[in-house]
């Protein structure tokens, strides 16, 4: 889950961030397998169910495909694409409201850039 995420969205689509970030950090690339649904809700204690609505978004997207009786792989290009859906996805949700609340707080963005992390 990015750090941007509300603490009030669903659970699946926390756990469809969390699968994103792991495919965007190169954890899973093309052609790797997903962990199975089972082991992913008993990793983040999350009901099957929900994983598999979360896996089925990403099946949806084009980013995986099920190989029956074997498990979920990532598609050749879905790196690619996933960067390219996110980086809108931040655009167009997430960036107006830190502008907004950097320009409520009265920061400089220079200075914020500029600022080494702790």
């Amino acid at each position: 889950m990015t750090a941007l995420e509300h603490q009030d969205s669903p659970v699946y689509l926390k756990l469809r961030a969390s699968i994103a970030s792991a495919i965007l950090r190169g954890e899973y690339r093309a052609g790797d397998q997903l962990p199975s649904v089972r082991a992913l809700a008993a990793e983040h204690g999350a009901n099957p169910l929900t994983v598999a609505k979360a896996y089925q978004s990403f099946q949806d997207d084009g980013y995986v495909e099920v190989r029956r009786g074997v498990g979920m792989f990532v598609l050749p290009g879905a790196v690619e694409r996933l960067k390219v859906a996110e980086r809108d996805r931040f655009l167009t949700g997430h960036w107006p409201k830190v502008r907004e609340h950097i320009a409520l707080l009265g920061l400089n963005v220079r200075d914020l850039l500029e600022r080494e992390t702790a």
